[in-house]
């Protein structure tokens, strides 16, 4: 029987973990987690991400604080956010909501967010600490994918692991974390990508199916094998008249077509989606706590 991985679930048991945590850790040692959340522009769905991590963060009993910029502003506004940001001892962690206004470059704000506080993890400090195995920040996604495979029980060890996708924010980061010689890892990985002539030639092989590629119901029952798991990273919006908005949430797996084949899958939505924002909170935690060490 299909077991279907409940990331919702699971992030709301590391939020009651961490809201316990963050009381011992404010009693204890005085140190209340805070959290500094830059938006700049207004893209709808950055306003509704924004807003969603401002939520959490107050349930959760940290110290937030939003920052809501126009999109005529300068990077030169944005990076003295950061700088203030940096050294301000009641701040420990750091998220400027992407994408940012086109006039602005990403990659040089990524860069001047101290690793310390980068909870996103895309400092490339903090990636670079990922692919040589040391303590660091993992990014909010994969670090999420990792945690569900933890909850569930899922051997990855010696497994034929498939990712489909090579973005800097999953792609790559779950690649480097899945076969690394740890527990819940250690797997063969294989990254596929559009380059791929046949990706079947892949996905008929994988024992462990992962996929960030946005390409609605891109996986059928045809690519993939009896009994491998599925864990769907993709998000992507598809016309739907029965619904009142007119559209419907899609992951890059046809799910009803593929779940009887599968040993455990996640659904879209309801899997890994929930996940970020509890290890976004995760990585907060740890770094006011000081339990990733640098």
């Amino acid at each position: 029987m299909t077991k279907i991985i409940d990331g919702k679930a699971v992030s709301e048991q590391i939020k009651q973990e961490l809201a316990v945590k963050t009381e011992l850790l404010k009693s204890e040692k005085g140190i209340t987690p805070g959290l500094a959340l830059l938006l700049v522009g207004d893209n709808p769905a950055s306003k509704v991400y924004v807003g969603s991590k401002e939520r959490v963060s107050k349930e959760l009993g940290y110290h937030s604080l939003v920052v809501k910029l126009p999109d005529t502003a300068s990077e030169e506004e944005v990076l003295e956010y950061i700088k203030k940001w940096n050294n301000d001892p009641e701040i420990h962690g750091i998220l400027v909501q992407l994408p940012l206004p086109k006039h602005i470059d990403e990659n040089k704000v990524i860069m001047a967010i101290s690793p310390r506080k980068d909870v996103d993890g895309f400092h490339p400090e903090n990636f670079g600490r990922l692919v040589i195995g040391l303590p660091g920040f993992v990014s909010c996604t994969p670090a999420g994918i990792v945690e569900l495979i933890k909850r569930y029980d899922i051997d990855v060890k010696g497994k034929h692991v498939v990712v489909i996708g090579r973005s800097n924010i999953v792609g790559k980061p779950i690649a480097n974390l899945l076969y690394q010689k740890r527990d819940f890892a250690n797997g063969i990985v294989t990254i596929c990508h559009t380059g791929a002539k046949d990706i079947s030639k892949y996905t008929l092989d994988a024992d462990i199916l992962i996929t960030a590629i946005g390409v609605p119901n891109l996986i059928r029952k045809e690519n993939i094998k009896e009994g491998v798991v599925i864990i769907d990273v993709g998000i992507n919006s598809i016309p739907d008249s029965t619904k009142k908005s007119g559209q419907r949430l899609v992951g890059d797996v046809d799910f009803e077509g593929v779940k009887d084949m599968c040993s455990a899958i996640t659904p879209v939505p309801g899997g890994v989606g929930p996940m970020t924002i509890a290890m976004l909170m995760q990585n907060t935690y740890l770094s006011a706590s000081g339990e990733v060490g640098f």
